[in-house]
């Protein structure tokens, strides 16, 4: 059974998570954190040393959610590019659980120029999900389903470029549109590099 103040804390990190992740780590203020968790600055400061650290944790949170959102029920019993297709569909059908969406892409370019804790995590998650896709398409090369020259790196940069670039073209456009058309483009895509 978790301690209290274990519990405490992750209730702070859960209910400020949403907040960094639609106001930023420069527009989320100590007030917003207060009103989200219902405690005073006092009580904040004694689960965390600071804004910064409270925001790491938060980042950790949404983004752990955001993978498990998008992973779960994937079909990776038919082979490589099974998985890879489950994966863009999943990514593509089922939007961010977290308020304000996306919480890689938000931190990526909310950190671009300032916080470097938040953009070292940032760029962890994305390193992350690169990491993932290579090992699925050099596992789908290793079992003669992917063609022999196809490059790893090179398609999970694309499947990851695609899917987090039409995800902003969505937000902006307000519709899922993009996301289809990238959906279709890797599709063809995954097509191409099939073995046979």
């Amino acid at each position: 059974m978790a301690k209290k103040g274990e519990t405490t804390r992750q209730m702070i990190v859960v209910a400020a998570a949403p907040i960094f992740n639609q106001r930023g780590y420069e527009g989320t203020s100590m007030q917003n954190l207060m009103e989200a968790t219902g405690l005073e600055k006092g009580g904040l400061y004694r689960h965390f040393s600071g804004k910064e650290e409270l925001a790491a944790e938060a980042l950790r949170y949404s983004l752990k959610q955001s993978v498990k959102i998008r992973t779960e029920h994937v079909d990776g019993e038919h082979g490589a590019l099974a998985l890879l297709r489950s994966l863009v569909r999943r990514f593509v059908e089922k939007p961010s659980s977290m308020p304000g969406g996306c919480p890689l892409m938000n931190t990526a370019i909310d950190s671009d120029d300032g916080n470097p804790t938040l953009r070292g995590l940032a760029h962890e998650a994305l390193s992350d999900w690169r990491t993932r896709l290579i090992k699925v398409i050099s596992d789908g090369i290793r079992d003669g389903e992917i063609k022999a020259e196809t490059v790893p790196r090179e398609i999970a940069n694309t499947i990851i470029a695609a899917l987090e670039g039409a995800l902003m073209i969505s937000r902006l456009d307000g519709n899922r549109v993009a996301l289809a058309d990238a959906r279709k483009s890797l599709e063809v895509l995954l097509n191409q590099i099939a073995a046979g």
